[in-house]
């Protein structure tokens, strides 16, 4: 048991005998009154959304949960399917659970999973991820307002808004919380 107040995003707790994993959490410190939590939980094996609001000191149960490294294979119209990389055991993780991922997942790329009684919870996707820009319009010329922009396509099928001067072929940088443009990646 640990206090709510404790509560980290990524965590995973138990609420009613369902694992749930903490997406969003806001620390409140009202002037008047004691401190609260308001955190935003989401059940990875039926994709139930809550949001709780708990005292600072209320207890939650925390559940002990065990990263593994997998590989992501594909992804299919109802899964996203994985290779454990010690048994080489495959899997698949209903991709309902996570749908803003299929879009930011790179084939044959490594992952680590969030597991608890060999159920996965959650997939930790790293802070950026680089990706070949597959779809990008030519600048035209005389187009070089600071700061302007165009929206090019991923490999993944994601679309980002970047600089102008990104073309076709390059690498770019992505931030996988916001999905924003970072910065264009030498070969």
């Amino acid at each position: 048991m640990i206090r709510a107040g404790a509560l980290e995003k990524g965590m995973a707790i138990l609420i009613k005998g369902e694992p749930f994993v903490v997406v969003e959490r806001e620390f409140v410190k009202p002037g008047k009154g004691s401190a609260f939590v308001r955190a935003k939980l989401k059940n990875p094996t039926s994709g139930q959304v809550l949001r709780e609001t708990m005292k600072t000191q209320d207890q939650v149960e925390e559940i002990v949960v065990e990263d593994k490294d997998s590989q992501y294979l594909y992804a299919d119209d109802t899964s996203y399917h994985f290779m454990d990389l010690e048994t080489y055991e495959q899997f698949e993780i209903p991709a309902k659970t996570f749908p803003e991922y299929r879009e930011l997942m790179k084939e044959g790329d490594t992952y680590t999973l969030i597991m608890w009684e060999d159920r996965p919870l959650d997939i930790k996707l790293p802070f950026k991820i680089v990706y070949t820009v597959t779809k990008a319009e030519d600048a035209i010329k005389g187009d070089t307002v600071t700061g302007a922009t165009k929206v090019v396509e991923v490999e993944t099928g994601l679309k980002v808004k970047v600089p102008i001067f990104i073309k076709e072929g390059e690498r770019i940088m992505v931030n996988t919380e916001t999905k924003e443009y970072v910065e264009r990646v030498n070969q």
